[in-house]
């Protein structure tokens, strides 16, 4: 049985804020016209999008803040937050399309129906608890791990962040937080949103030591994500990972519009099959940001392609 599992359909798709917007809603597109093209489909299972209930979101959210989206969602007017996220008619039937399909893909990994699974429309990991942030409306990244603790009883998770931003929502939400062994790559918080992932912040309380920020400078490229990528592997070769995330963001890869990272996709291919060794056979990747579409389409199949033979 093919045990490789991609997330496939237009529900999914419709996370996006419009053809002028760097997060456009043709981005998973972009990636499946690769995906065909490289047929992929002969070693990846495509499976339809699904949807949550609203109290999944309240695994992560607050109820205030989820309130303010229903709100939103039906006006279609303003910001989520306090700029960078349009309200859109819609939106929240959008991201419980994201949240849903994304622990979807969480339930098939722990029951084994899936070895590795990614969904292209996700990995939204600047919404906070109580709100949205840097084009994300929800933080599915963090809803997963929540839901892997409480229905699973999981207690080492590894969130994995190679998005060119650091994933903010996902660091600050479980800092303390001693079950997940998180570690970041990300252009330098001085030079680019949201600002934060100083390698200094290694978690609080029961979790310090537990958190690795590895902020790049600005064009960095292969040579030195190659030097660095080896500790960050040991590091997380410390702890008997039960299950691995990994948010792809390919605004990593040179020539993305917004952000300065000189990265190639081989960077992302090599990530994916290292954690899939780390990872004891749970390894969901999440498409993150990326909003040049041929570097996303590149990054993102070159990741299932060193898989496929898995």
């Amino acid at each position: 049985m093919n045990r490789n599992c991609v997330y496939l359909g237009p529900e999914l798709a419709r996370y996006g804020f419009g053809a002028n917007h760097p997060f456009g809603t043709d981005r998973m597109g972009s990636f499946q016209l690769e995906f065909e093209k490289k047929q992929l489909q002969q070693h990846w299972q495509v499976i339809a999008p699904r949807t949550a209930s609203l109290d999944k979101l309240a695994l992560f959210h607050g109820r205030t803040y989820l309130e303010l989206l229903q709100q939103k969602s039906l006006s279609g007017e303003g910001f989520l937050d306090e700029g960078d996220t349009p309200a859109f008619k819609g939106i929240l039937e959008a991201s419980l399309t994201v949240a849903g399909t994304a622990l979807d893909a969480a339930d098939r990994l722990m029951t084994g129906e899936c070895q590795h699974a990614f969904v292209p429309i996700a990995g939204l990991h600047h919404a906070r608890r109580d709100g949205a942030a840097g084009f994300c409306a929800i933080n599915d990244c963090g809803i997963v791990i929540e839901y892997l603790k409480q229905e699973y009883g999981l207690e080492h998770i590894a969130y994995v962040d190679i998005d060119a931003h650091h994933g903010d929502g996902v660091f600050y939400a479980f800092e303390d937080d001693p079950a997940v062994i998180f570690v970041d790559f990300h252009e330098d918080g001085r030079f680019l949103y949201p600002g934060t992932g100083d390698a200094r912040e290694t978690g609080r309380g029961k979790a310090k030591g537990l958190k690795l920020n590895v902020p790049l400078p600005p064009r960095a490229t292969d040579t030195l994500f190659e030097q660095l990528w080896p500790a960050a592997e040991h590091f997380l070769q410390k702890f008997p990972i039960q299950f691995c995330i990994l948010q792809a963001g390919a605004d990593s890869i040179a020539g993305d519009p917004i952000t300065s990272l000189q990265l190639t996709p081989a960077v992302h291919a090599q990530v994916a099959k290292s954690l899939s060794a780390l990872s004891g056979g749970r390894l969901l990747m999440l498409g993150g940001g990326g909003y040049n579409r041929d570097n996303l389409a590149q990054a993102w199949n070159g990741m299932l392609q060193v898989l496929s033979a898995s």
